[in-house]
């Protein structure tokens, strides 16, 4: 959701502290690879061996979303059965939607990230073992994409997209149009979307020159949405539904924040 505007008296303070914070975000990031180095390096060797990877991303996240006093508030609309792989469908507002959707989704899955995210360092080399790259300037790149998260799917891990495309540079955007990607996929590989909204993760970790800082950080997770029976032709219709579920649940949560 939007940022609720500071005055201007106490903008640098703000600002100051969400320097800090986002400097302390780097460090926990830095510490916590560090310090599972061995048993992801171990991990990331084989695709075979991504379940055992992922337990470890998942205890990475908890790490660095605690170290940050980012505490979690979800609610499920129904109980998920997560000895299945699902793609999972998500708005996209700050760098920690990677680690919430870690801690939230208990089926090892993969993340289609930018080709960028992988010149990180340190972060960048994990990175590349965990996730599907794509270069958005490349058609080429896109298809490549399109087939390894197919070959994914079928060895049984689930996907991960953020659909927008990206975080929405305008904070007055509640949710920016959805790409055809995720939902492509679902038809195709017969996989169950799961659709995953965040309140507030802007308001907690913005951009680095606009504040953030500690809370609760609230998530509601709808009810997986089959796709038996769809053919390509449903694809925007699908598409169309789950955009609808989570601008719907945005301004819910707009309503108790």
């Amino acid at each position: 959701m939007p940022t609720p505007k500071t005055p201007s008296i106490l903008r640098w303070p703000v600002v100051f502290f969400g320097i800090l914070y986002h400097l302390w975000f780097y460090i926990l990031m830095v510490v916590s690879i560090l310090a599972l180095f061995p048993p992801l390096l171990w991990a990331s060797r084989k695709v075979e061996d991504f379940p055992k990877f992922y337990r470890y991303a998942r205890l990475w996240a908890a790490w660095i979303l605690n170290g940050m006093g980012l505490f979690r508030k979800v609610t499920y609309a129904e109980r998920i059965p997560w000895d299945r792989p699902y793609i999972i469908v998500a708005n996209h507002s700050s760098e920690v939607d990677v680690m919430l959707c870690y801690r939230i989704v208990k089926s090892p899955m993969v993340f289609i990230g930018k080709a960028e995210l992988a010149k990180i360092p340190l972060f960048g080399f994990f990175f590349r073992r965990s996730s599907i790259l794509v270069d958005r300037n490349s058609l080429s790149s896109k298809r490549q994409v399109m087939d390894k998260a197919a070959r994914r799917l079928k060895n049984g891990s689930g996907l991960c997209l953020y659909p927008e495309g990206g975080i929405p540079k305008d904070p007055k955007i509640v949710l920016a149009p959805f790409k055809a990607g995720a939902f492509k996929l679902a038809i195709e590989s017969g996989t169950p979307i799961l659709p995953i909204t965040f309140a507030n993760n802007r308001r907690h970790f913005p951009d680095f020159f606009k504040g953030g800082g500690p809370g609760l950080l609230r998530v509601h997770v709808h009810a997986p949405v089959s796709v038996e029976g769809m053919t390509l032709a449903d694809q925007d219709t699908l598409s169309d539904h789950v955009y609808t579920l989570l601008l719907n649940q945005l301004k819910a949560f707009g309503r108790m924040l």
